[in-house]
C-alpha cells in the first residue's frame, strides 16, 4: 500500500483552486439513473470515489464517458442491468452506492444491492432509507446481507414522510425516488446541506418541481419523464476548510479560489473565535499568518448550518496549536475521534471524556512518527499534523484520502509542503 512521507516545518504559501465537491458529485451522478437521456457533468473531481461509482455504472450497463483533463463525465442510462446490480461487489467499497437504490427503484420498480461500504465512522444504519421507502409503498425484501426492494404500486402508499433524523443520503435517496413519481409528496425534517441542495437543484433542472430547497421541509411534484442535461458540480467547501487549516497551522498565507462563502459561515465563525486571520474576497478566501491562537471552549459538530463533522478532524489538529484547553464534541459519529489516538502518538495532549467528547490541550510541539488514516477526513488530518511535526511523519492507509481529496499531495507540494507519495 502507498503511504505519504512528510517532512514538517515548511510554511505554505501561494494560490490554489478548489475542485468539485465529492459529496455533491456522487448523488448527482446517481440521479442520472432516473432518465434514459444523456447527463453531462462538469467540474468533476479526480478522486477515488468517483472512479468507483463510474465503474459500478459501467458494470451494470450504463454508458459512461470521462475526460479527466476537462473534468467532465457523461452518463446515459438507457437501461440498467438489475441482475448485474445485484451481483456487483464494488458496491461494498462505497457508502454512496446506497444512492443507487432510490433512482433505480423509482424508474424500474425494483432494486437490489449488497450492503454498501465506505469509511467506518460508527453506526451508519440503512433504516432511514428502507423505512422511508417502505412508508411510501415499497416492499423491503432484504435488509441484512443485501438491500432489496420492490415497488409495484400504481400510486404512493403515503405522500407525506417524517424522517427520524436529518439524514443527508436519506433525503437524497427519497427525493430522487419521489422525483420520478408523478405525484405530490412532502418530506419533513430533511437535510439542508449545500451538496443536498445541489442534488435537488439538479432534479429541478431535470423536470421535477421541488419547493423548500435549503430548508427542512420539501414539497416534491415528480414526473415520470425526467430529462437529461448539463450539470455543474459545486466547489468543495470541505477542501476549502482543509487547505485553510493547513495555511493557519504552518503560519502561511494562502489565496484559495472557487469558494462558496455562505456554506462556510459556521467554519469562519469558529476561526474567528480562535483568533485566526482571514479575509473573504469575491469567490476566494485569503488566509493570513495568525499568531497566538486561543483555545475553543467547545467545538461541537451539527447538521447544516452548524459546524460540519467532516471538518472536525482537521480542526482538531489546529486545536493542538491553540493556547489552552479545547473540548471537541462530535455529535454525529461515535468513531470520529479515533484520529486523536494517532495525534497522541505525535505528542498531542488529549483527554478522552467519552466516545463523543475529548479535551485537547495546547499548544504542543508535535513530533513525526508513523500514523494511519482511520477514515477520509482523519487521513487528511494526519497529513496536516505532519506538516507541522518535527521530523518525518509517515501516513499510511492513504487510500482513504485518495477517495475524497484530489491530488492532495501534489497540491500541498505546490504550496511548499515537503511531502511525497511512496509505493
Amino acid at each position: 500500500m502507498s503511504h505519504f512521507e512528510i517532512q514538517g516545518g515548511s510554511i505554505l504559501h501561494g494560490e490554489i483552486s478548489i475542485s468539485g465537491a465529492k459529496n455533491a458529485a456522487l448523488p448527482m451522478m446517481c440521479a442520472a439513473l432516473l432518465t434514459s437521456e444523456k447527463c453531462i457533468f462538469h467540474n468533476v473531481p479526480d478522486i477515488g470515489d468517483i472512479e468507483t461509482l463510474l465503474s459500478i455504472f459501467e458494470e451494470i450497463g450504463v454508458y459512461v464517458s470521462r475526460d479527466i483533463k476537462k473534468k467532465t463525465v457523461t452518463i446515459q442510462a438507457l437501461s440498467v442491468n438489475l441482475k448485474k446490480l445485484r451481483e456487483c461487489r464494488k458496491v461494498c467499497k462505497l457508502r454512496a452506492s446506497i444512492l443507487i437504490l432510490g433512482p433505480v427503484l423509482s424508474r424500474f420498480g425494483e432494486a437490489e444491492i449488497v450492503q454498501p461500504g465506505g469509511c467506518i465512522l460508527g453506526a451508519r444504519p440503512n433504516f432511514i432509507h428502507t423505512d422511508g421507502l417502505r412508508t411510501l409503498g415499497a416492499e423491503v425484501l432484504k435488509e441484512e446481507e443485501a438491500l432489496s426492494l420492490q415497488f409495484s404500486r400504481k400510486k404512493l402508499a403515503k405522500n407525506r414522510i417524517l424522517l427520524s433524523e436529518a439524514s443527508v443520503t436519506g433525503t437524497e435517496n427519497l427525493t430522487m425516488f419521489l422525483s420520478g413519481k408523478a405525484e405530490v409528496s412532502e418530506i419533513f425534517f430533511c437535510a439542508a446541506e449545500p451538496h443536498v441542495q445541489a442534488t435537488l437543484k439538479m432534479l429541478v433542472q431535470m423536470g421535477a418541481d421541488i419547493e423548500g430547497i435549503g430548508t427542512h421541509h420539501l414539497k416534491i411534484i415528480g414526473t415520470e419523464t425526467l430529462r437529461g442535461g448539463d450539470f455543474v458540480i459545486p466547489p468543495d467547501g470541505l477542501l476549502v476548510g482543509t487547505y485553510a487549516i493547513a495555511g493557519l497551522l504552518t503560519g502561511g498565507e494562502l489565496l484559495i479560489h472557487n469558494v462558496d462563502h455562505p456554506e462556510l459561515f459556521s467554519f469562519y465563525g469558529t476561526l474567528k473565535r480562535i483568533g485566526a486571520k482571514f479575509e473573504m474576497e469575491e469567490n476566494a478566501l485569503h488566509i493570513l499568518p495568525s499568531l497566538k491562537l486561543k483555545a475553543l471552549p467547545k467545538l461541537q459538530t451539527a447538521i447544516y448550518p452548524g459546524f460540519s463533522t467532516d471538518l472536525q478532524s482537521p480542526f482538531g489538529v489546529l486545536l493542538t496549536q491553540c493556547e489552552g484547553e479545547s473540548v471537541i464534541f462530535e455529535t454525529l459519529f461515535e468513531n470520529r475521534l479515533t484520529y486523536l489516538h494517532e495525534l497522541e502518538k505525535m505528542g498531542a495532549r488529549v483527554e478522552f471524556i467519552n466516545a463523543h467528547q475529548a479535551k485537547v490541550s495546547g499548544p504542543v510541539r508535535l513530533k513525526g512518527t508513523e500514523v494511519q488514516s482511520w477514515d477520509l477526513r482523519a487521513g487528511a488530518a494526519m497529513v496536516l499534523a505532519g506538516l507541522i511535526a518535527q521530523g518525518m511523519t509517515k501516513v499510511t492507509n492513504i487510500n482513504y484520502i485518495d477517495r475524497g481529496y484530489e491530488h492532495f499531495d501534489e497540491n500541498l507540494k505546490k504550496l511548499g509542503a515537503k511531502i511525497k507519495r511512496v509505493g
